[in-house]
């Protein structure tokens, strides 16, 4: 097929569109800045320009919608012109452009309320009780894509939890950061169970969901993307740690100062926001603090998918 794969300049974005490239689709990209994927066509925009979407999406099959505004602070109008109006435009380009199949990249965030997810699938996305403006938008897009879905529009909704891989400068790149500075601590003991995927999988798994879309029982729906490896928080933070040499988190903080440091820290953030991310957020707080793992099952069955890289064996990549 003829695919367009949005935000492909991202660390995601770029490994799925090779993914997709290796699969034997021809991939047209947008974004920005050029991706830097060979084999591929880049068409540079902007997803808040209805004409450069409507452009892009001209002649594709397909569509796999990565792009978005992800951040822990921001503008909140720009998390909504982004995330939430792109997305209704592209939507509505793609079915005017005959797109077949159209593939929504969400975050398991858009179901997380705060407290311990143990196991469970993809629960609904919830734009009112998300946290943070980015997982809130991203709720609100997911629900306006999959409520799309139609015959002749098949759309499925990914939800990759905490993708890494060497050259992640969020996820990686932030903790190796904060961790050489000092700035990483756990949260109580760091036992909670989190789920993690890395690139290849999560890359491996759009494939899966492109190649399935229209399949009966699997358009229409979200699925939750993860190794399928839950290890507690400090276990993860240590293997990436030593991975990038340096040194691994060795102090502790309660959970519920953080929670509310975090609020402090938004609050002031949204006054006098500072040159870079803030050191720390509510949702932040909550995501180092509680469980969140997930039933991989339903994914593996409806997608024929399974990862291929473990977390040991991406942790020896990471190492390099």
């Amino acid at each position: 097929m003829r695919v367009l794969v949005t935000g492909a300049s991202g660390f995601l974005g770029r490994a799925v569109a090779a993914a997709v490239r290796d699969a034997g689709h021809d991939v047209r990209t947008f974004q920005r800045r050029p991706s830097g994927v060979p084999g591929v066509t880049d068409v540079l925009g902007t997803m808040t320009d209805a004409a450069a979407v409507r452009a892009a999406v001209d002649g594709v099959e397909a569509v796999v919608h990565l792009a978005a505004k992800v951040s822990l602070a921001g503008d909140p109008a720009d998390f909504v012109r982004v995330n939430v109006d792109g997305t209704r435009s592209l939507v509505a380009a793609a079915r005017d452009a005959g797109v077949s199949r159209f593939v929504f990249v969400s975050s398991p965030s858009v179901a997380h309320t705060g407290s311990s997810i143990a196991g469970a699938g993809a629960s609904p996305a919830s734009p009112g009780g998300a946290r943070g403006d980015y997982a809130r938008t991203k709720a609100a897009a997911e629900l306006l894509a999959l409520d799309a879905d139609a015959p002749g529009f098949a759309v499925v909704a990914v939800r990759p939890h905490l993708v890494w891989g060497p050259g992640d400068t969020q996820l990686v790149g932030r903790i190796v950061d904060r961790a050489r500075r000092g700035r990483l601590p756990l949260l109580d003991s760091g036992a909670a169970l989190i789920d993690s995927c890395y690139v290849d999988n999560a890359a491996s798994a759009m494939v899966a969901a492109l190649a399935h879309a229209a399949d009966d029982g699997v358009h229409g729906n979200a699925y939750v993307v993860t190794n399928g490896e839950p290890r507690p928080v400090a276990d993860l933070l240590d293997g990436i740690c030593r991975a990038s040499g340096v040194p691994t988190p060795r102090w502790h903080v309660p959970a519920g100062v953080a929670r509310t440091a975090g609020s402090l820290v938004e609050a002031v953030w949204r006054v006098r926001p500072g040159v870079d991310e803030p050191p720390m957020t509510r949702f932040l707080a909550e995501q180092l603090s509680t469980s969140h793992w997930f039933d991989q099952r339903r994914t593996r069955r409806d997608l024929q998918w399974a990862p291929s890289v473990s977390i040991d064996e991406g942790l020896r990549r990471l190492a390099g």
